[in-house]
């Protein structure tokens, strides 16, 4: 039941902190034409959303607008339940009918209102008004009049402009190419009921591109020539010119359907009047006129290499592979990106070497559709088969284009493509004797694609054993973290026992009553009152010994006041000096008058002695704890931390040399020099990730898999490595199927390996003194609330912190494993039993297949296959990763 219990309060206390974020998210939206008539009489609708009930609203029109009528409040209210979850949003509405004063453009005052507690506001809205021009209400949707248009009053007249149809151009003059826009909209006073017969131009000697044609024709208002209008865009297109003259483009049509005031009819019968709502629908063409669009010829003496381009556009080229052997196909590729008429960009002219087979041209277009194809790229990708070796260029790689802006022809230049041809594999007789056979490119992996490239910058080393989680040092700050809470408790509890030590509290307040009396000794001081002064001055320095040293007045002697000041580390000058001023205060009391320089003497000396004595006591006690603190600080600090030391010198030149051998296409000296890093003890994802590469490019496929296989146990996250890896995969002989791994784990693994395992060992250490934290809490709290809020926070912090511990343990244990390997001899043979006489083939395996070991006997393995296959191979045959 107290369980219950809290979680009811906690749901209460978070429901009500959600209430007041919500609260204070809260804005006033307003609904507001953009643009009204001065004869329109409109609404202004302000809206609250929230869960809070606004207050105090306050708005006025302002100099613009005349108040009609109004505030009509609203409120409506919705409760959603979502898998259990209740959901509840509110609405409330101010609306308003306001009618313009005058012409102009006015902006509306801001409205306010409270919503728990803080105030919010509106956002300032801009109203135009026009000097005539009513909408028709049915469209606009915030004119309060509840008749139809004035223009509809008279039955059937409709005139041309009431509803009339623009087609508009945003040119009128171009060249051959050059992009148009052109917009075909509706402008309407009336009510219209529907549409039919629409008709649209053709654009003859355009090409076309439709790029915006609305299923549903949605009206906003438009200010045309300062008549206020209800407009719907129909089409949209781009025109580009294709032939040069006067170009026509076609009338569009539409007939609309528009209900008209009727005259009233009298001598009917009396349910003609009931029936009858006083208006009937006609139909009205309306077309627009024809445009004229005039079209210039491109200038004379365009380039070789024009490509039909009008606009402004920049090419590329590159080859699809750049290790290329005779009778291998492979490609060029030229992407032009620009904008103008992209979509009707032909195919630049490309030079080939001779004694290389070229195919047909295959064309991609990535274009924006919205802009009807005129600002994008296209690409252009030329197959070719080289039939000799050497050394060749292709290009230069030219294209030109028409600049309307300079209205003159501009050339860009891609450059010359130089490359090796290397020696490939023979043809047979019959096929360099017939036709020649093209492979499917289907089949072909990857065709013209090729790895990613190497990491150049120089990696951060770390050694093997470089995980944080699991070391003697991570329990051992787990170990502290504990201790150091214990710690804490015992001395928090140690304060509240201070606090109720009645001793220990007349010790403490020793010196702040002695100091109380000695003020007051001070005042008899200045007034020159000697046996006040004394007696006064008498019972502090008693009431100080008694209180400091748990000392009744009536057994305070000479003997006992330094025997305890001894004890307590009090010097014995120190102690003689507090004896002595005894001493004198006693004699004076019952002496003569000794003076006021003697009394002030006397004076000075208590005030030193007490503030000495006091900081001799505390003293000796801050020196303890301040032992015990350095101490803790000094383990602490020689805790060895987790640092990533500085490349060597030596590591640096190898990686440099590397990686110059690389660029330079040596693969057999780039491998050399990384795997002599990786020969020092260190590793790094991105060492093995070269080494990877390197062997890919000597030709190595199955170590190129293992290395990259060993840069994803290292970095999941490299995805450079796991592209190669596809790549690279796509390549051996063996394909097995894979089975996927139960989804749920699949997820852990992800959020898993979101961050690295010593960040997640990180946090669990942050969480874990979170969680003791708020266990202190629990444990020492006075307050109830406070108490419980310590205790489930406590729980949650420690589960969020087992799982963080949990995360880093896994990628830890999944890098330890040694249950997956590499087959990188050409070819093995699985067997059914650990031997090479006494047992069967099973199946045959080639390089860069990727096992698992499940058992191991002498020098066989026993794999198993993602399929779920089983056999044994000799541990020669494969790597672990």
């Amino acid at each position: 039941m107290r369980t219950t219990a809290l979680k009811k309060t906690a749901l209460t206390i978070i429901t009500w902190a959600i209430g007041i974020f919500a609260a204070a998210q809260s804005v006033i939206k307003v609904d507001a034409p953009g643009i009204v008539a001065a004869d329109e009489q409109f609404n202004v609708t302000f809206i609250i959303e929230g869960e809070g009930r606004p207050s105090g609203f306050s708005w006025t029109p302002g100099d613009g607008f005349s108040l009609v009528w109004g505030p009509q409040k609203g409120e409506s209210t919705s409760v959603s339940i979502i898998n259990g979850k209740r959901t509840k949003s509110s609405q409330f509405t101010y609306t308003y009918i306001l009618m313009p004063k005058s012409t102009g453009k006015f902006e509306l005052p801001r409205a306010t209102a409270k919503v728990g507690g803080n105030e919010i506001s509106s956002a300032e809205t801009s109203i135009e008004v026009l000097a005539s021009g009513s909408s028709s209400s049915s469209n606009s949707g915030h004119s309060s009049s509840g008749g139809r248009s004035s223009s509809s009053a008279a039955s059937g007249n409709i005139s041309s402009s009431d509803l009339f149809l623009k087609f508009s151009l945003n040119k009128t003059s171009a060249v051959i190419g050059e992009p148009i826009t052109a917009e075909l909209k509706l402008y309407q006073k009336v009510d219209i009921a529907g549409f039919e017969g629409a008709k649209f131009p053709s654009f003859n000697g355009f090409w076309s591109q439709e790029t915006a044609s609305p299923n549903n024709i949605e009206f906003h208002r438009e200010d045309v020539g300062g008549q206020l209008y209800n407009a719907a865009l129909l089409r949209r297109y781009v025109l580009i010119p294709q032939q040069a003259g006067n170009l026509v483009i076609d009338p569009a049509e539409l007939v609309c359907l528009v209900n008209v005031r009727t005259a009233s009819r009298t001598g009917n019968s009396i349910f003609d009047s009931f029936f009858d709502d006083g208006y009937t629908t006609v139909r009205k063409r309306i077309s627009t006129p024809a445009a004229h669009v005039h079209v210039k010829a491109l200038p004379a003496g365009a380039p070789a290499d024009f490509c039909g381009g009008v606009g402004n556009f920049r090419v590329s080229a590159k080859l699809a592979n750049d290790n290329l052997k005779t009778h291998e196909a492979t490609s060029l590729i030229v992407t032009v990106t620009g904008k103008g008429n992209v979509s009707l960009l032909e195919a630049p002219k490309i030079n080939f070497p001779p004694d290389m087979d070229v195919y047909d041209t295959k064309t991609t277009e990535n274009t924006d559709k919205s802009t009807g194809g005129t600002s994008g790229s296209k690409v252009f990708e030329y197959p070719f088969i080289p039939r000799s070796s050497g050394h060749f260029a292709i290009g230069p790689v030219k294209v030109s284009y028409f600049d309307v802006s300079s209205g003159k022809y501009e050339t860009i230049d891609a450059g010359t493509l130089e490359f090796d041809v290397e020696k490939g594999a023979a043809t047979s007789a019959s096929s360099s004797s017939s036709q020649l056979v093209m492979p499917d490119r289907k089949g072909v992996k990857n065709l013209g694609e090729d790895i990613r490239f190497i990491s150049s910058a120089i990696p951060s080393y770390s050694f093997k054993t470089g995980f944080f989680v699991g070391t003697w040092y991570y329990w051992l700050i787990v170990t502290l973290l504990l201790v150091a809470a214990a710690v804490v408790w015992y001395l928090l509890r140690g304060i509240e026992s201070r606090k109720a030590d009645v001793a220990g509290s007349r010790n403490r307040r020793a010196t702040k009553m002695a100091l109380a009396r000695l003020k007051s000794a001070g005042d008899f001081l200045k007034k020159n009152l000697y046996s006040a002064f004394y007696e006064e001055l008498h019972k502090a320095l008693l009431g100080f010994v008694s209180d400091k040293m748990n000392i009744s007045v009536e057994d305070l002697s000479k003997e006992n006041i330094s025997e305890t000041l001894a004890e307590n580390g009090v010097t014995e000058e120190l102690a003689k000096r507090l004896v002595d001023l005894i001493d004198a205060c006693e004699y004076a009391r019952y002496s003569p008058d000794g003076g006021h320089e003697a009394m002030n003497t006397h004076y000075n000396e208590a005030v030193d002695v007490i503030s000495a004595i006091d900081s001799m006591m505390k003293g000796k006690k801050k020196n303890t704890a301040s032992k015990t603190a350095v101490t803790i600080v000094a383990l602490m600090l020689t805790l060895p931390g987790v640092v990533r030391a500085n490349a060597d010198v030596y590591l640096d030149s190898l990686w440099q040399k590397g990686t110059a051998a690389y660029t330079e296409g040596n693969w057999r000296e780039s491998l050399d020099s990384w795997k002599a890093v990786e020969n020092t003890g260190v590793v790094s994802p991105e060492l093995y990730y070269n080494i990877g590469n390197s062997y890919f490019k000597s030709g190595d496929y199955a170590h190129a898999i293992l290395y990259y296989e060993r840069t994803l146990k290292s970095r999941p996250s490299f995805s450079d490595a796991r592209y190669n890896l596809e790549f690279a995969n796509s390549l051996i002989q063996d394909k097995i199927d894979v089975v996927p791994e139960f989804i749920l784990k699949n997820w852990a693994r992800k959020i898993s390996y979101l961050l690295s395992s010593n960040v997640w060992a990180v946090l669990s250490l942050v969480l874990l003194a979170a969680a003791l934290a708020m266990l202190l809490i629990f444990l020492l709290g006075n307050r109830r609330g406070l108490r419980r809020a310590g205790f489930y926070s406590a729980i949650v912090l420690f589960l969020m912190g087992a799982g963080t511990f949990g995360f880093s343990a896994w990628q830890r244990s999944d890098y330890m494993k040694a249950d997956y390997a590499i087959i990188i001899s050409p070819v093995s043979s699985a067997k059914s039993s650990p031997s090479a006489e006494s047992s069967k083939d099973l199946f045959v395996l080639h390089e860069g297949t990727k096992v698992k070991i499940l058992d191991s006997v002498g020098v066989w393995k026993n794999i198993s296959l993602s399929d779920g296959r089983q056999g044994w191979i000799q541990e020669s045959d494969m790597e672990i990763i």
